[in-house]
């Protein structure tokens, strides 16, 4: 029997643009204290590392948007985007 394939995904969750990013303002704030004039914008989010066997990239990739939808991201307040390689 042949091994399952492995994926390697990258999830990025971030703040839809209509939601305020209170730890983004504080960020950019103490960015300007340091010195670092100009930040215009600075928004945070969080990306998720994730290696996940299944039988095809199809597969991997339902489960993987199932996972984002369900689990990794707040569909109320989130969007995520997410890039997927096969193993080598």
């Amino acid at each position: 029997m042949p091994p399952v394939p492995l994926f390697h995904a990258r999830v990025q969750v971030s703040l839809r643009p209509s939601v305020l990013d209170p730890a983004g303002e504080a960020t950019r704030a103490a960015a300007a204290r340091l010195g670092v004039h100009g930040v215009q914008r600075l928004r945070i989010g969080k990306s998720i590392d994730v290696a996940l066997e299944a039988p095809d990239r199809a597969t991997a990739q339902a489960q993987l948007a199932l996972l984002s939808d369900r689990l990794l991201a707040n569909p109320v307040i989130e969007d995520w985007s997410l890039e997927l390689a096969e193993a080598d």
